[in-house]
Formats: structure tokens, sequence, C-alpha cells
């Protein structure tokens, strides 16, 4: 293992890492006065042609996929005895290796860490690069001003997605590789990843790391078992179809957790249902308010529903809807979308960050299965009170001074006369004035009797 003091321009520190193929050192760039990681190949696989064309080839696919959640490399050369390296991204807040050793993590630092790590994964997919590799030591964290950073790291084992079906080696890591990767010539595409993804999820929450079998686990709650276990399937096409998808479920999931105090599992009531269903008629309305100055509306990729918020809420967006798990429900997608200024820590109780979520569901529109809202532990909740939004009516439930803040939410389920549709809305708001129905007054929903312009 050893190293030049000096690797081109880049004043080599310590070791950060050691592979089956390389070793990654923390070093300076002096002239930009940052650190940086050097990965180097290691002796004994340095002279083999096969491996030195894959660490190119992971130099490769490091450069063309751009993204935030991706470990990037600045640079490449070799060392005077011919060894191969890679300049890349450092990232100070160590590997998800590292943060499992003390055991679970908790439930939403969980869910958005395994969401952060599909939509890294579903970049690499968009540009046609399959992972193959996914497990904790190849997941960093980045340490910046603006807040805690994931990455996805080690790209030598990815291949095009175009050749999937021409693998001939079995390559991955035990546990968390799925089924079909350990069968050489078996094809594999993007849910080979899902299932990676899934099980370092299962890690994150259980603190166990998987084997052959799936652990089983009383730790985690019904609705995001049933989110994991997809993942998890043996059978690709029973499984998420995309990383994208999978992070969308678990961006459901964590509308429904905060840090500090997990809110308490859905309950159903009939009392409650009926109550709702026989206020319909009696609800005030909200009148519908049409996007003015200072407000910005923002629409699902489907165009089903859209919200207007105040322009400083609108500069994040997740649109690719939601899984109706999240609220207690069977598994059933919907078209949804949620804003907010920082969505990394919107779910976050403690954060001091609005937004607005609304997913939309025909699975809501009976009252036989339609859900109770949720309970805020450590919130003061407000009388209920009955809106109509256009042709969709339903119960609204206040929670405020949440943990002692300023924080507060506003939540709904509307539905459509008949029960053809509903819409499920949750509003987080930081301080007064209450904008609860200035922002339902905006919404729209284009589905059977939903829309009122």
């Amino acid at each position: 293992m050893s190293i030049p003091p000096q690797i081109g321009r880049y004043r080599v520190g310590r070791p950060i890492g050691t592979g089956a193929f390389a070793t990654v050192w923390l070093a300076y760039d002096d002239e930009l006065q940052s650190p940086v990681a050097v990965k180097v190949l290691a002796d004994n696989w340095s002279q083999r042609a096969d491996i030195r064309a894959r660490f190119r080839q992971e130099a490769r696919f490091m450069r063309q996929v751009d993204s935030d959640h991706l470990i990037r490399v600045l640079d490449i050369g070799e060392l005077p005895d011919g060894r191969p390296y890679l300049v890349m991204t450092y990232a100070a807040g160590g590997t998800l290796a590292d943060r499992l050793t003390t055991g679970p993590m908790p439930v939403r630092e969980a869910l958005r860490t395994a969401a952060d790590i599909a939509r890294a994964v579903a970049v690499l997919h968009e540009k046609g690069v399959l992972h193959r590799d996914l497990k904790p030591s190849n997941v960093l964290f980045d340490v910046a001003p603006a807040g805690e950073r994931v990455l996805v790291a080690d790209l030598g084992l990815a291949k095009a997605l175009a050749h999937g079906s021409g693998f001939t080696m079995v390559a991955g890591t035990p546990g968390y590789m799925a089924p079909e990767q350990r069968t050489p010539g078996r094809g594999l595409d993007a849910r080979a990843d899902v299932y990676a993804i899934g099980a370092l999820t299962l890690h994150m929450l259980t603190g166990q790391a998987p084997g052959q079998e799936v652990v089983a686990t009383r730790r985690m709650p019904a609705a995001i078992e049933r989110v994991v276990r997809r993942a998890l399937h043996p059978d690709p096409t029973r499984r998420w179809p995309s990383a994208a998808a999978y992070a969308a479920a678990l961006d459901a999931l964590l509308v429904a957790h905060s840090a500090r105090s997990p809110w308490r599992r859905v309950r159903r009531s009939v009392a409650a249902l009926a109550t709702i269903a026989a206020v319909l008629l009696l609800a005030g309305a909200i009148p519908a308010s049409p996007t003015r100055p200072g407000w910005t509306r923002v629409t699902d990729a489907t165009g089903t529903v859209s919200v207007a918020v105040p322009d400083g809420w609108a500069r994040h967006l997740r649109d690719g809807g939601w899984n109706t798990a999240a609220i207690g429900l069977l598994n059933g997608r919907g078209p949804g979308l949620l804003v907010g200024p920082d969505l990394t820590t919107w779910s976050d109780v403690d954060s001091p960050t609005p937004g607005v979520f609304a997913g939309v569901s025909r699975s809501l529109g009976g009252a036989a299965d339609r859900p109770a809202l949720l309970a805020h532990d450590g919130c003061t909740r407000e009388a209920d009170r009955t809106v109509t939004v256009g042709a969709l009516g339903g119960r609204l439930v206040r929670w405020t001074r949440c943990g002692g803040t300023s924080t507060s939410f506003s939540e709904a389920i509307l539905v459509a006369p008949g029960g053809t549709i509903g819409v499920y809305v949750q509003i987080k708001q930081i301080s007064e004035p209450d904008r609860t129905d200035e922002i339902l007054g905006t919404l729209r929903v284009d589905g059977s009797t939903a829309t009122q312009d």
C-alpha cells in the first residue's frame, strides 16, 4: 500500500478506505485549498488489462453522470509506477457502514437516506448505468453549510444497462445482491439496484445486515414494511419498477413520520368516518382563488393535481406521485406533489421549513376504506372544522404549537360527491398568519366532478 507523498498537484494524507481492488486516500489540493479523495488501483491488479479498463470505465461513468447525490470524478492520471488513480469528491461525513455500527437509524433518517440513495441511482439509470454493488460502504455523507448530503460512490462494478442481458459473471456483495444477480448469464435491469436499495433500507431500519433471507422484524410499522418488502421481492416483476418509483414511495412515507416524535398509526373509526360523510353537506365553502402576485402554482407530473403556494415556498418540487400506504391504506400509486423551500428537511417537525403535500387517490373516495387523519404527538389539536374546495369536501384538522414552537400542520381528506375521487392534503406552516384556507382555495384536481376553476 505504498504511496508517494505527492500525486500530481495533490498532497497525500491518510488512507480512508480500502477495497479488493483499490485504496482511497485523503489528499489536499493546495492550489484550490480543498480536500479530495484519491483512489489508487492496487499493485497486484495494476497489470491486469481488464481491471485497468474497468477502473477507467468507472471514471467515465462518474464523469458522464452529474448529480448532487453522486461522487464526482475531478481528475485522472497514473503514478510513476503505472498505477492509475482517480481524484474524486471528498465526503467528510463518513460512510453509511460507519453509522450502522451503532445499530438502527431513526426511522425518518433511514427513510430520507434511502430516498436520497434511490434518487441518486435513478440518475444513473437515466444515463443508462446499472450500479450493481450498492452497499453501506458505498454510501457516503458530505458535510456542508447547507446541510448533510448523501452521496453514492464506487462505480467499479457498474455496467451499461444496454448490456444487462449479457452479464456472464456474478458481481456484487452478498446480502445486497438481487437474486437474479447470483446467476451468471441471467438478464439484469434497473430492478436489481432497486433490490439493493431495499436491502440498505432494511439494514438502516433494523440495524441488521441482510443475509440470504430477509430478516423479519417487529420494529417496522406495517406501512413501511410493505414498501420495503416490495423492493425486496425475489421476483423482479413484483418490485418497484424503478429507483425513482421507490424514492417516491419513501417520500410518501416520510410525510407521515417525524424525527423526534413518530406519529401514531392511522386509526380507523367507523364513527369518525360516518361523521365525515354526514357533514359534507354542511361544510363551509373555501372560495376558489386565482394565482395572485407573489404566489406560484405547481403541478404534478401527470397534470392531475395542482396548488398555489407563496413564492418563497416554491423552490423544490417532487411531482412523481405518492403511495397511499403513507396514510394507512393498502399500497396504491396516485398522482401527487410535494412543494417547499427545502424538501430534505420538510418532514422534520423541528425544521423551519413550510410546504404542502397533495396526493390524489380513488381509494380515498369510499367511506368504508377512508382512514382517520394522522395524530401528531407534541402538538395541540384545535377544533376540527368542515370545508369544501370546489366540488371536494371533508374535515380539516389543524395541529399547532408543535414541540412548543410556532410550527403547525393542517390536514384534510377531501372527497368528491359519490366518492369518485379523494385528495389527502397536508400543509406545514411555521408562523402566523394561518394560510390554510388561502392554499386550499387554490387546489385543483383534474378528475371526475372534482375540478373547479
